[in-house]
């Protein structure tokens, strides 16, 4: 496989995949060469691009962050769906010895007090496990879509990731809710109940709340901080990295 890095090859597979349906763009790149992984986090989005890896056989790794503060709904529904499409799904999670790092300098609840803490909890139970599940991908799958908050707005199908040196992939990116909602009926797509239940984007079950009537997708994420631009820093660039602690011999 010829090498797919730089903003140049990205820009070039961007517009390719822009004229293909979603199981077309997930095959395509299946087909490139190299290791593609698919990092779910069990929500709307990310069950259509499982459903549509599971139906067409497609050689792409299904990988979850198991944070160890997951809502039982969504622990339950990695089960359901690896059983509805004869897949497994490899769970990631964070080292203790990290956690305990976490915990002996904010306290393990400090995400509360300050976005510092906040960042550094994420990159414990998210950015580092994370960095194992990409290990030796040439392409990382993510369920980004514009339409869920402003930050995303501008998301492309294929970007260059310079930070984790791979092309990363956003099959999603001109999908509404609307029509992810229409694919999971039409398809029998497995989701979580707690999407019913106000919960548009669900996370870490300290970190989540059901949103208000009005409020943009990702508004109940963090909800105590006053960024509307808030992330966990998987989707951003050198996000926190003076604030994570130091790596575990693990």
């Amino acid at each position: 496989m010829t090498a797919l890095t730089g903003n140049g090859t990205a820009q070039a597979l961007n517009d390719k995949l822009a004229g293909l349906d979603l199981a077309g763009r997930l095959a395509f790149v299946a087909e490139l060469g190299g290791r593609a992984v698919f990092t779910t986090s069990l929500g709307i989005e990310d069950q259509v691009i499982t459903a549509a890896i599971g139906t067409e056989r497609l050689d792409i790794d299904v990988v979850t962050l198991e944070t160890g503060r997951l809502f039982k709904e969504t622990v339950d529904l990695i089960d359901e769906t690896e059983g509805q499409y004869g897949i497994t799904i490899a769970r990631y999670v964070p080292a203790q010895d990290d956690i305990d790092a976490y915990a002996a300098k904010y306290g393990l609840n400090g995400f509360y007090e300050s976005v510092e803490a906040r960042h550094a909890c994420c990159g414990v139970r998210k950015l580092k496990p994370l960095a194992r599940a990409l290990e030796g991908a040439s392409f990382w799958i993510t369920g980004l879509r514009r339409g869920q908050s402003g930050n995303r707005a501008d998301t492309p199908f294929a970007e260059f990731d310079a930070d984790r040196n791979l092309i990363k992939i956003n099959p999603l990116a001109d999908w509404d809710i609307d029509r992810i909602k229409a694919y999971v009926a039409d398809n029998a797509v497995p989701v979580n109940p707690m999407h019913n239940r106000g919960y548009p984007s669900i996370g870490c079950e300290p970190c989540t709340r059901a949103i208000k009537p009005g409020e943009p997708e990702r508004a109940g994420r963090w909800w105590w901080e006053n960024d509307e631009k808030r992330e966990c820093g998987l989707h951003v660039h050198e996000a926190a990295a003076s604030t994570i602690p130091a790596p575990s011999a693990a």
